[in-house]
């Protein structure tokens, strides 16, 4: 189901899914964090630019989005271990430098998974347009080794929003950061995630033909503006965590 647009530019949000959160221990916190201070302030790369972005991004931004990014890694591994899968490898926890990327998020007897992570009251699972193909492959890694076929895509919703902690620290627009601070700040807050849906790389080819795209500089739900090319699909017409479950325990 594709958004309701309004006047060309606004989009609105119409199948939902509500968040129900699930309790993150501290362990994977601190391991999320020392990972995030070591891509941002380290000697790793995060890119600055979103693909097709108009603006540059602050380290406050860059380490939200790492840091988020690495937690939803980290807890559908957790989750995979408690239904009993095993030989699965942990998150990859490399730093590198630019041009370089890690490999799928996760995969499990050669199935791969692309794992996407938002905030908690998030109800899209977006693709930046531009790093995708209408094969549903991921056009930065065509020319190295690294995965560009993913056969399932995984949205994980993260509490609370650190991007708007960050904020309200007046942390977000800035490269410099006081990460003793920061890291009080983190592990003062509990943290809960949910598995807001899943799809298959199919399911990525058929959006992508049929031009689900949220475009630049459209707002979603009146009030989001969109800095690049988006495609989506709303959380409510995802299937559930069990769903990827199954699916992997054929193989």
């Amino acid at each position: 189901m594709k958004l309701e647009c309004k006047n060309s530019v606004d989009y609105y949000i119409s199948c939902k899914s509500d968040f129900k959160g699930i309790f993150i221990d501290k362990s994977v916190l601190v391991t999320c964090f020392d990972f995030a201070c070591n891509v941002v302030f380290g000697d790793g790369h995060h890119r600055k630019h979103r693909s097709g972005g108009q603006y540059s991004r602050k380290n406050g931004e860059l380490f939200a989005n790492t840091f988020q990014g690495k937690l939803a890694e980290f807890v559908t591994y957790q989750e995979f271990v408690k239904n009993g899968f095993s030989g699965l490898k942990k998150p990859d926890l490399g730093v590198y430098g630019k041009g370089i990327w890690d490999d799928a998020d996760l995969e499990y007897r050669g199935k791969k998974i692309n794992i996407k992570s938002a905030a908690f009251f998030s109800n899209l699972l977006l693709l930046e347009a531009k790093d995708w193909n209408s094969d549903g492959e991921y056009i930065p890694n065509l020319e190295n080794s690294s995965c560009q076929d993913y056969d399932f895509f995984l949205l994980v919703r993260i509490k609370p929003d650190l991007k708007n902690r960050l904020r309200k620290q007046k942390l977000f627009y800035t490269n410099e950061i006081d990460l003793d601070l920061l890291k009080e700040m983190i592990l003062g807050e509990q943290w809960s995630f949910d598995f807001a849906g899943v799809c298959s790389q199919q399911t990525i080819k058929y959006i992508i033909r049929e031009n689900y795209l949220l475009p630049q500089n459209s707002l979603l739900n009146g009030k989001i503006k969109m800095d690049a090319d988006n495609y989506y699909i709303q959380c409510g017409e995802l299937k559930d965590f069990d769903f990827l479950v199954r699916e992997l325990q054929k193989f």
